[in-house]
């Protein structure tokens, strides 16, 4: 799988103002305590440890004196049509772009018949609104509006449509104007549709212009960042936010986020034990978990997700949660285990794209490659994201048939159109590209991305992305250090080890490349279907050697 993303964890969408009189009412996660609690035999907290983006059309910008949640078309980010309607028009346009860019390139690039492919990683698609069958979209708030917890236990595209109803006629509702941006963040997300962002920015704007300050709103502003992938910016909202209510959940989440992808990975630590004694629950139990597996504290990680789906009785936490315990064990080369918790994650809902992802790839990994391939063809064929287009481009290049080959070319075709759209939303993706074009696409681009995110922020990923962009333009001594960082924190990442052994091998470090390579494969021998193949010849290369 690749590396989750700590952006695309779920929140836990209740009012997050703590009452000045009173305890806030007891929700699941909160019964049992918080993820130390039970965490397991010497599981301590704090240590250091390491760690995907939306687009569409921004609407019009506000100008008339009396705000409107209508755009241009008296429709300000909502939902263009059906459901369904909406995303078979962003999948034809994203088609039609690829099209474009394939005629494009066969003559300008004498039939180049690869596009640079940027793979968003796989967990990026956040929580999809658990469909429970309840009547939480039509409930309406003391203040009129509806609140984020409605939205969660509803359908997400009928609260915003409620909620845009309501703001038509409450447009001073300052609290309704940040939940309609935070649900543009979540829409964005699970549909794989960054024009929600700008929407998004607007709405967030719109509440704080009436109530500066308000910590809802900054703290929608700093989801939006981590989304975008401005972690800096996504820190600063979240401090900001905090400021204001230091018991804010979304703002002390995000801040998790945040520190752990700018590589501050003590200072998570830290952020996740303040999180998680104000406000412990599924939300911050998760971030709590993934600080632990950064470190290579497997146990204690996989102990908190158990602990946190046993709290979740929501479907959206029993989803997120089940498809993080299933991708923490198919890191482990545990696939068995991993499908079990992919099928809890989808009895609790079935359209949910990482557990739908994530299954697929353990079907790979376990040799049912005709599944794999069923699996995510039906998912890109309804949202075309980046993950999925990547994990089935590479399955049909092993597959190895001139078809194939050709197939694969329109899966990271789709991906490049995907991330031009994600670039318009404001969304940086620099990591992915940097990643996806060394493997698929422009090296050289490769680099100058991974070079740029690296000045950014200093994570085990951009460590990794980096050492393997300096590698693949035969820069292997400057790549060493980066790669030796990259799995420095004891993160047990399959795809990590096999880059490190790859390009000690090519310094001439012939011990250290078994070491590495065969720790890739002993760990997830279905870590990738190319990157394992390779991983294996060159292994038995050096074997042969000795």
């Amino acid at each position: 799988m690749p590396p989750r993303t700590t952006d695309s964890t779920p929140e836990r969408h209740d009012d997050d103002r703590v009452p000045s009189t009173g305890p806030e009412p007891e929700t699941a996660g909160e019964r049992e305590g918080g993820a130390a609690a039970g965490a397991g035999a010497g599981s301590g907290k704090g240590g250091d440890g390491a760690s995907g983006a939306r687009p569409a059309e921004p609407g019009a910008e506000h100008t008339a004196p009396t705000p409107s949640p209508a755009g241009e078309n008296g429709d300000e980010g909502g939902e263009r049509g059906e459901d369904g309607d909406d995303t078979d028009q962003r999948v034809a346009a994203m088609r039609r772009a690829a099209d474009g860019g394939r005629r494009w390139r066969a003559l300008h690039l004498a039939g180049c018949a690869v596009l640079l492919a940027v793979a968003v990683t796989g967990g990026a698609v956040a929580v999809g609104g658990g469909q429970d069958g309840g009547t939480g979209v039509d409930a309406v708030s003391a203040a009129g509006a509806l609140s984020p917890g409605d939205l969660a236990r509803g359908d997400l595209d009928a609260g915003i449509a409620s909620l845009q109803k309501h703001l038509r006629a409450q447009p001073r509702d300052f609290g309704g104007w940040s939940t309609l941006g935070v649900a543009y963040v979540e829409q964005a997300r699970t549909k794989g549709d960054p024009s929600r962002y700008p929407q998004a920015e607007r709405a967030l704007r719109r509440s704080l212009d009436l109530e500066p300050g308000n910590d809802q709103a900054l703290a929608g502003q700093a989801a939006l960042a981590a989304a975008r992938h401005d972690f800096p910016g996504a820190l600063s909202h979240a401090d900001r936010a905090l400021k204001q209510n230091p018991y804010n959940e979304r703002a002390l989440c995000t801040r998790i986020d945040a520190l752990v992808e700018l590589g501050r990975y003590d200072d998570a630590a830290k952020a996740a034990d303040t999180a998680d004694d104000r406000r412990p629950g599924v939300p911050v139990f998760t971030r709590y978990a993934y600080v632990h597996e950064l470190r290579g504290d497997v146990r204690t990680a996989r102990s908190v997700l158990e602990r946190a789906l046993g709290s979740a009785s929501a479907p959206a936490d029993v989803a997120y949660v089940a498809t993080s315990l299933g991708q923490l064990a198919w890191n482990q080369g545990e696939y068995k285990t991993a499908l079990g918790h992919y099928a809890r994650a989808l009895a609790a809902d079935d359209a949910y794209l990482p557990a739908l992802e994530g299954r697929a790839r353990a079907q790979a990994a376990s040799g049912d490659r005709a599944a794999a391939v069923t699996g995510l063809e039906q998912v890109v064929a309804r949202f075309p994201l980046p993950g999925p287009l990547v994990a089935l481009g590479e399955l049909y290049e092993d597959r190895g048939a001139d078809g194939d080959r050709a197939k694969a070319g329109d899966q990271y075709a789709l991906v490049d159109a995907w991330t031009a759209l994600a670039r318009a939303g404001g969304a940086n993706t620099d990591l992915e590209t940097a990643l996806a074009a060394a493997d698929h696409g422009d090296k050289e681009e490769a680099l100058r991305s991974a070079r740029a995110e690296w000045d950014r922020r200093h994570s085990v990923h951009t460590a990794d992305a980096l050492a393997w962009a300096l590698h693949v333009n035969g820069r292997d001594e400057e790549a060493l250090p980066y790669a030796r960082r990259a799995t420095a924190t004891g993160y047990r990442d399959a795809v990590f080890l096999y880059h490190r052994g790859v390009i000690e091998r090519a310094t001439g470090d012939e011990r250290g490349a078994r070491t590495h390579l065969k720790a890739a494969l002993d760990l997830n021998p279905g870590f990738s279907p190319l990157g394992a193949r390779e991983a294996r010849t060159a292994l038995k290369d050096l074997e042969g050697n000795r």
